[in-house]
């Protein structure tokens, strides 16, 4: 048993050359997990800043022929989220994890569920489309209602139209699917009106 551990041991300085260049390339990672943890004197700005001058930092410090690879896959993968990445930090109401997104359409189905007694959400949701989701999220912000009063009743009219132009289609299709034979006379009607 005591060779076994003397083993074990002996081989903790062969790996010492590998922990070193493994712990060298994660370096980055522990900047970048510093720069994204949130913070109440953090800005989209700020941190967009910062997370820029540590990638140029990556692509002049890390040179060698490994670090080729790491160099790569970090700027793609940043460069993949860099739109959404800092949103959360202006507008704190936007889920900053999964995790938060997860439990705010959690809470939204269990909403859904107390209103409607339904266990199922998909044909209210396609019904009514995101606004459910909008609505239900506004509701939980702070000062909404001083929010709400400074849009102008013009501009929510237009806002309301596109709602429902991207909505139409979803209720045409639900209407053909409930009574096929009443949405096609009711177009039928509607043609021989316009063509009168």
């Amino acid at each position: 048993m005591l060779q076994n551990i003397i083993r074990i041991f002996s081989k903790i300085d062969e790996m010492n050359p590998v922990y070193e260049a493994v712990s060298r390339l994660m370096k980055p990672m522990d900047y970048i997990a510093i720069i994204l943890t949130p913070g109440e004197d953090k800005t989209s700005e700020t941190v967009e800043w910062e997370l820029s001058m540590l990638l140029n930092w990556v692509k002049q410090t890390y040179t060698l022929e490994n670090d080729e690879l790491m160099v790569n896959n970090l700027l793609n993968f940043s460069k993949g989220f860099w739109r959404g990445l800092f949103t959360c930090y202006d507008h704190y109401y936007i889920p900053r994890t999964n995790n938060d997104l997860e439990q705010f359409f959690r809470q939204t189905k269990a909403s859904h569920r107390r209103i409607t007694g339904l266990r199922n959400w998909n044909s209210y949701i396609v019904r009514n489309g995101e606004m459910i989701v909008l609505v239900n999220d506004a509701l939980r912000q702070e000062h909404v209602i001083s929010r709400l009063r400074s849009v102008s009743f013009s501009r929510y009219k237009a806002r309301k139209a596109q709602w429902d132009q991207r909505l139409t289609c979803v209720i045409l299709r639900k209407k053909f699917n409930r009574n096929t034979e009443g949405y096609l006379n009711d177009l039928e009607h509607k043609w021989n009106l316009l063509n009168s």
